[in-house]
């Protein structure tokens, strides 16, 4: 019998569809992957901005995981806004009880239109207990300058960050550096605990279709990870996926502010030969 590649994404929902779950399964479908969630908050959200959240119950939340990790397993675990600190514990607690070989954790603190995702003391829950149990973190220069203290701003500051969340406790850090300065060139330094250190340059593109940036990119390393590739091979083929997919959404108007990237801009077969 064949089988799907699956993973399973953890994250809040995107009314507007540009983001969150919604980015998530439309990703991981581009990449020929099987999606599955379990939705941690509901948003009434758009191109513009965040105008309502809604925390899911907590145990809610562990059914929805419980549910697919029992059934059908997953090869990967992406995990994105948690919002509240008692949902950020119960998934460190099911990720010690099913230890999926791959986990990703986006770190969302801020959504693209720079409204707050997180409320307090979930900060302190993703440093001390979720970051240490995922494969990877990738958080961006805003969310790694408060995980770590340390201030960014520019490439060392971007290595020295990394390095004190892998002395924290984390397995391995992608900082990623897509809001940096640089009008030319895109930035993301990848890091682990075994001394495995290297940068990951792009062209940047100027859009102002880049929402769900961040959702998307920890999906396609879920899910090339998912797929059997290494960390640096799933990072290095999810940057080029989203590169790609912001470029061939360049042009595109979808609503009044930052709207998404293209996710479904070339077929299965051409993005997993890549």
């Amino acid at each position: 019998m064949k089988r799907y590649v699956k993973c399973l994404t953890v994250a809040g929902s995107d009314s507007g569809g540009g983001a969150g779950i919604q980015a998530d399964i439309k990703t991981m479908s581009a990449l020929g992957v099987f999606g599955m969630s379990a939705i941690t908050a509901v948003t009434a959200q758009n191109t513009t901005g965040v105008t309502d959240i809604f925390a899911i119950p907590v145990e809610t939340v562990r059914r929805q995981i419980t549910a697919v990790m029992d059934d059908m397993g997953a090869d990967a675990v992406k995990i994105g806004m948690v919002y509240i600190p008692e949902t950020a514990m119960m998934i460190a607690e099911m990720l010690d009880i099913y230890r999926p070989a791959n986990s990703v954790l986006d770190p969302v603190l801020l959504s693209s239109t720079r409204h707050r995702l997180f409320s307090s003391g979930c900060e302190k829950v993703i440093k001390q207990e979720l970051m240490k149990r995922v494969t990877l973190i990738t958080p961006n220069i805003y969310e790694a300058a408060r995980l770590s203290g340390v201030e960014i701003t520019g490439r060392d500051d971007m290595r020295k960050a990394a390095g004190v969340l892998l002395d924290r406790g984390a397995n391995a850090v992608l900082v990623k550096g897509g809001d940096s300065d640089d009008r030319k060139m895109s930035y993301d330094f990848l890091a682990d605990r075994d001394g495995m250190e290297t940068w990951l340059e792009s062209e940047r593109i100027h859009s102002r279709n880049t929402h769900g940036t961040g959702c998307s990119l920890s999906s396609a390393i879920a899910s090339y990870l998912a797929m059997g590739r290494d960390l640096k091979s799933a990072v290095a083929g999810a940057k080029l996926y989203i590169t790609e997919a912001i470029r061939n959404g360049n042009d595109v108007v979808n609503g009044k502010g930052s709207g998404g990237i293209n996710h479904f801009f070339a077929p299965v077969k051409l993005i997993k030969r890549q």
